[in-house]
């Protein structure tokens, strides 16, 4: 059981396996739907935040709701990968905060950018529902060689946004990768197939966690673990949109 997401992974799993015996356990339809319930959930603080934005156009007047979002998002996302047990509770707050960074960061995009968050949001979901069909179908397999790549990939893509993290902190910037011209369009393409590569591993995750009969508190960490590379599959697809409209 292998995945470069940092909440759906091989030792979580064991670790839920061996420290709790339920009589309820962990399901395919429960946590599809858990999923939706994650996602209803950030959909409100995020028009609330789009809302404010579109009635007042001042990015200040929503940027302390999108910081904040974004900080108690990654604090509930820890808490969450470090004690799975906690993920009924924390899950809902990770939704609800993750739900009002991405509205701020959706009406900057769309004020700068019209009309641009309606086909990321509806690419994000299609590809979750092509990645899906592929999967159930057999198309894509996540075979020990296609997990390797894929984690291996990820971690590429990892490793470079860290570094450019730290050299911006010097006063330098990764050249070409976040600009519109060729370099930087077929940067963010690998970054969005990466992205969608994951669902895969998800997917097969939480079907072994399913068949292995994990405690039923899992189905909320596994929809977790789903919305984490859902947000960054949208994030980056709105980076890649963007950049397409500044050619």
């Amino acid at each position: 059981m292998q995945t470069s997401n940092p909440a759906l992974n091989a030792r979580i799993f064991q670790q839920a396996g061996s420290l709790t015996v339920s009589q309820e356990t962990m399901s395919i339809r429960g946590t599809v739907t858990k999923t939706s319930i994650l996602l209803g959930l950030a959909l409100v603080p995020a028009f609330v935040i789009w809302d404010i934005f579109f009635q007042t156009h001042n990015p200040a007047a929503i940027m302390p709701y999108t910081m904040i979002g974004a900080i108690a998002g990654a604090v509930l996302a820890f808490a969450t990968i470090f004690v799975p047990r906690w993920a009924p509770i924390t899950a809902p707050a990770y939704a609800l905060a993750e739900g009002a960074a991405l509205g701020g960061i959706s009406a900057i995009f769309e004020a700068r950018y019209p009309g641009i968050v309606a086909p990321a949001t509806i690419a994000t979901f299609g590809t979750l529902a092509c990645m899906l069909a592929a999967y159930r179908s057999g198309l894509v397999r996540a075979t020990e060689k296609f997990k390797l790549g894929v984690v291996a990939a990820t971690g590429a893509i990892g490793l470079v946004y860290l570094v450019s993290i730290v050299l911006n902190l010097f006063g330098m910037h990764v050249p070409y990768i976040y600009q519109s011209g060729p370099i930087g369009i077929g940067f963010s393409v690998v970054v969005v197939v990466i992205a969608a590569l994951n669902l895969v591993l998800d997917f097969d995750l939480v079907e072994q966690g399913a068949a292995r009969g994990m405690p039923k508190y899992m189905e909320w960490y596994a929809a977790f673990g789903l919305m984490l590379t859902l947000v960054w599959l949208y994030l980056e697809i709105l980076r890649l949109l963007a950049k397409l409209r500044d050619r």
